[in-house]
């Protein structure tokens, strides 16, 4: 496997929430199944909802309410997020223009969703039909799930590369803990969730202002010099 030495490797995006705006629509998702079980969501339910699996999500509701089928509360969240993101899923800002950016350099890049594969391949099926993926990793893809490492290892181990050489885009704080926890560099740009910082991790307010120059300095960040996160180049 190549490592770090030979640059940017790849660049490997989360998909809810930081490549297509389906956030807010898995909150939606989550508040109504919620509702269903006699629990109203509120801010102390976020860290459970967002970018959490959906059995995880599922658990969680069931746990906080005190009843209900685990797999069945999963299933709801499943079709009710699937019929949402089928009506429209629009890319985040910023987003369309740097993967133009990245595939006019060459640089490979994926999707590592901790979404069920039926939910991924309606996104990419729509709104992220055009994007030219070297392949797509979803929650059924790998025994564990984000926060888990599993997936971006799993990732970079498909590109035959490093996790080192590879950086993760992130948008939640379990979706950053996976991609550390694998090796990558880490660039957040949080959505609904503040994300902590860490020494790897670097921070940039929209996809608009993110470059693959600015990419190849997050690996730099996250692999050598290891600065505090207010020196992190992506601001």
């Amino acid at each position: 496997m190549t490592g770090p030495a030979d640059g940017l490797g790849a660049v490997l995006f989360d998909m809810d929430g930081t490549l297509v705006d389906t956030e807010v629509l898995w909150w939606r998702t989550t508040e109504e199944v919620a509702l269903g079980l006699g629990h109203r969501l509120g801010e102390a339910d976020a860290p459970e909802v967002v970018g959490r699996a959906v059995e995880d999500t599922a658990a969680h509701l069931v746990r906080v309410s005190g009843g209900g089928d685990p797999y069945a509360v999963a299933a709801a969240l499943t079709g009710d997020f699937f019929r949402r993101v089928e009506a429209g899923a629009p890319m985040r800002p910023g987003a369309d223009r740097l993967l133009t950016a990245l595939h006019a350099q060459g640089v490979p890049f994926a999707l590592v969703s901790a979404s069920p594969r039926v939910v991924v391949d309606s996104v990419v099926g729509g709104s992220l039909a055009h994007v030219p993926f070297a392949f797509t990793l979803s929650a059924d893809d790998t025994e564990l799930t984000k926060p888990h490492p599993d997936p971006y290892r799993s990732a970079a181990g498909r590109l035959g590369l490093d996790a080192r050489a590879c950086v993760a885009v992130e948008d939640s704080p379990d979706g950053a803990a996976s991609a550390e926890a694998a090796g990558c560099g880490v660039l957040v740009v949080p959505s609904l969730l503040a994300v902590p910082a860490t020494r790897v991790r670097t921070f940039a307010r929209s996809l608009e202002e993110v470059t693959p120059e600015l990419l190849r300095a997050c690996l730099r960040a996250g692999t050598g010099s290891r600065r505090p996160p207010s020196e992190h180049p992506c601001g």
